[in-house]
């Protein structure tokens, strides 16, 4: 199982949960079964074309997947995922 750490902000769209666990190939696939779970999850995350937002970062066990192969990034059993809506302000 792969484990998926929800920032607060998405908990409203994820029923509360801090965590959710999946079984998925790849960053995009884990998104895509969260999704399936939670409705609007993905257009939080994603853009219109399926990838990541630049205001979201991704890192799967500590790694940044945009030094990776972003959405493509592959998962293995016992993978971590972070999410982590990036802020901007002054």
């Amino acid at each position: 199982m792969i484990r998926i750490s929800i920032p607060p902000t998405l908990r409203r769209f994820c029923g509360g949960e801090e965590t959710v666990q999946v079984r998925a190939g790849t960053v995009a696939d884990a998104i895509s079964q969260m999704q399936g779970r939670y409705h609007g999850v993905r257009e939080r995350l994603c853009a219109e074309d399926g990838r990541i937002r630049g205001s979201v970062l991704v890192f799967v066990n500590d790694q940044d997947i945009r030094f990776l192969e972003e959405q493509n990034t592959a998962l293995r059993p016992g993978d971590e995922v972070t999410i982590i809506p990036a802020f901007a302000g002054g």
